[in-house]
């Protein structure tokens, strides 16, 4: 099958790097820099290309690909619900006699020859735009955790709405997260709808970046569409930018349809809301023990509830989300810090790229109960690579312990630092006139000896390095002077002071007002303001 190549669009350069004089290069910048136009007035940026870390060879990807497409027309999928029995039938599809639906390799075909690609996702307001093009890489939030470490006591206690909302506000505060998917479960919401309705409304509240959330019946998702259309001011404001996703686990590995997300997927590609077609299986347990074998498995299924939302809306905005995970084969748990998960992970998204597929990948999802040296090289090891490999939209990478279990507020200020130093590691060199310095070097040897005070340092050190919020890097003595503190210390410190004074107001008053009219809003609206001292 021919897969379509990537239109990958490089950033800008600087236009004066064909200019012989360094300082002409310098006062150019200066002078955009000043106008507003300069591409380069941050180290990092939402988007930046990755695609270096290739695990899987050319010949690899090909035998993978076919391993797919024959178990997809000879294995099929369980359980699968009468609407998609019918759509795969008409087009090729076989339900055989022991209730597996296959996918005809002609119907795979097609169908990624006509998915969507190349769209961007976007925020409730300007900015916050993602390219999902290519190997552009956008860093997430993620993991659905039921409990929370309290930010006061550092102890675990079962999550709640408003502990959503602050994880929210603490994502839309901090640069080098990108986008916000659901981190905790509010565990306060009496029914499924309410939960449902309520995660959406409080996280679109907390944050104007793009929102994932999951939907549990697929009757709710008219229910969160007509709070995204409110918002937007209607639905074709919203379908025009839409700044909402639905994650969607429409499987059950190994090879099972799970019937009422492929319904909630039905209705939301029907009202074209982007989707994330996910399959989450475990290697050794759900999915086959060996790498190989877990990604054909893994993709094999992304791809079966990518053609299904393909034949509903031939339009519609699918994302691969093929996220294989790695089993402690001693417990038979999950877990997400390994170098084996790491390069799963990497290759799943080396997959999308074969087929030229907007992505999202899970990495971060560190086995340690709290940001210690274990949560940071775990996180950095699979983020790292999820980065280098290129994915898209990268969820779970900040802000999760205990393998999803627990959501730390502290973890977010950290691992906004950890995001921009792997942001930073992806970028290509800059290589022209001004940068080889050749001018620079002449007139430092030549003078002062050193470059710290030359104007080309100052210049660019806001531009060519990004500098830690929380990280310490004094002397040992002015460490000690300072009180001896480890990361979390200053992490805790500005946590509370963004959740005291951050409270985003995207959302204007006379549309919260209709919004809490309309629908069974159940965050308090004293909630969502800075407290009064003493009150």
């Amino acid at each position: 099958m021919p897969i379509r190549p990537e239109m990958i669009v490089e950033r800008p350069q600087d236009a004066d790097a064909v200019k012989p004089k360094a300082r002409r290069g310098r006062k150019t910048r200066a002078k955009a820099r000043a106008e507003g136009t300069d591409q380069q007035r941050s180290p990092v940026w939402p988007g930046m290309i990755g695609g270096q870390y290739q695990p899987l060879k050319a010949t690899d990807i090909a035998k993978i690909h076919e391993a797919i497409l024959t178990i997809l027309e000879t294995t099929g999928l369980s359980e699968a619900p009468d609407e998609m029995i019918a759509r795969v039938t008409a087009t090729g599809g076989r339900a055989t006699d022991a209730g597996r639906l296959t996918f005809p390799r002609g119907l795979v075909e097609r169908a990624l020859a006509g998915l969507r690609r190349g769209f961007v996702l976007h925020g409730q307001k300007p900015g916050c735009e993602m390219d999902l093009s290519g190997k552009r890489v956008h860093m997430g939030s993620g993991g659905a955790s039921p409990n929370i470490i309290d930010l006061e006591s550092g102890r675990y206690r079962g999550s709640m709405l408003r502990d959503l909302y602050d994880a929210a506000r603490l994502v839309d505060a901090l640069p080098n997260i990108h986008f916000f998917s659901r981190s905790l479960v509010a565990r306060d919401m009496p029914d499924a709808l309410s939960l449902d309705l309520n995660t959406a409304y409080a996280s679109l509240a907390g944050t104007a970046k793009h929102v994932c959330v999951s939907v549990s019946e697929p009757a709710y998702v008219s229910e969160i569409a007509a709070l995204c259309f409110e918002i937007a001011g209607s639905k074709e404001a919203f379908v025009e930018r839409p700044f909402l996703s639905i994650n969607i686990n429409h499987v059950i590995p190994p090879m099972r349809f799970a019937g009422d997300a492929c319904a909630v997927m039905e209705q939301a590609v029907s009202l074209d809301i982007p989707v994330h077609a996910n399959s989450i299986g475990q290697s050794g347990a759900s999915s086959p023990v060996s790498m190989a074998g877990s990604v054909v498995q893994t993709v094999a299924e992304t791809l079966a509830g990518m053609v299904f939302a393909w034949l509903v809306n031939p339009r519609a905005r699918v994302i691969f989300g093929a996220k294989p995970m790695i089993t402690d084969l001693r417990t038979g748990a999950m877990t997400g810090g390994g170098g084996e998960q790491a390069t799963l992970m990497a290759a799943a998204v080396q997959m999308a790229q074969y087929y030229d597929l907007p992505n999202a990948s899970i990495a971060g999802a560190t086995d340690s109960k709290i940001p210690d040296a274990q949560s940071g090289y775990e996180k950095s090891l699979s983020v790292t690579l999820a980065a280098q490999a290129g994915s898209n939209m990268i969820t779970q990478a900040c802000g999760m312990q205990a393998s999803l279990m627990g959501c730390s507020f502290e973890s977010y200020v950290i691992d906004n630092d950890m995001l921009g130093g792997i942001l930073r590691a992806i970028s290509a060199i800059e290589v022209n006139a001004e940068t080889l310095s050749a001018e620079v070097i002449d007139e430092v040897v030549k003078g002062d000896g050193h470059y710290l005070g030359n104007i080309q340092t100052l210049e660019r050190m806001e531009t060519d390095f990004l500098y830690p919020q929380v990280a310490d890097r004094c002397s040992p003595d002015d460490w000690e002077r300072n009180g001896a503190r480890d990361i979390r210390q200053p992490a805790r410190d500005l946590a509370r002071e963004i959740l005291s004074s951050h409270f985003p107001k995207h959302i204007d008053d006379v549309t919260d007002d209709v919004l809490r009219a309309r629908f069974d809003i159940r965050l308090p609206k004293e909630t969502m303001m800075p407290q009064k001292v003493g009150a």
